[in-house]
């Protein structure tokens, strides 16, 4: 959250002169609705089955970069898609984190006591994040700009 998925995803397209599609913003022209309505009135369950769905159908029909929303990696089959594609994980520390959104309440898994519960989530997902990901890119105290070409070095480097 507020790793700068959507701003490096797009320069990052751009730059290999190909297309962007970002999971998030699919469901939300799917459904109608945002995200955060989503896990209110449907819950998480719900969500993640509507978020599976969504990244299988970015994967089999988009040919440039995806960007996936941070729960996205929670599913087992989510994870098995990724396989054999070219995955970059964003990384950032909870101060980052704090800077770039402020951790409001507008971030449905943040509700209570954001900071706390940031660093829960990144327990919980770092260790997948690292297990579908080709290259680990930090983004702290950097541009999207330094965050892109760093990114397009990594990915570079460790060809699928």
């Amino acid at each position: 959250m507020g790793v700068g998925k959507s701003t490096v995803g797009r320069l990052l397209a751009e730059r290999l002169g190909v297309g962007y599609r970002d999971t998030d913003e699919d469901i939300v022209a799917a459904q109608g609705r945002t995200i955060a309505e989503i896990f209110v009135d449907e819950g998480e369950e719900a969500f993640r089955a509507i978020e599976k769905a969504a990244v299988r159908a970015a994967l089999t029909e988009h040919q440039g970069v995806v960007a996936l929303g941070g729960g996205a990696v929670m599913d087992a089959d989510t994870r098995a898609l990724l396989a054999g594609h070219q995955v970059v994980y964003l990384s950032m520390d909870v101060e980052e984190a704090v800077k770039r959104t402020g951790l409001n309440v507008a971030r449905p898994l943040l509700a209570v006591n954001p900071r706390k519960q940031w660093r829960e989530l990144m327990e919980a997902r770092r260790h997948l994040y690292e297990e579908v990901a080709t290259a680990v890119v930090a983004t702290d105290g950097r541009t999207p700009e330094e965050v892109t070409q760093a990114a397009l070095d990594a990915v570079e480097l460790k060809q699928v």
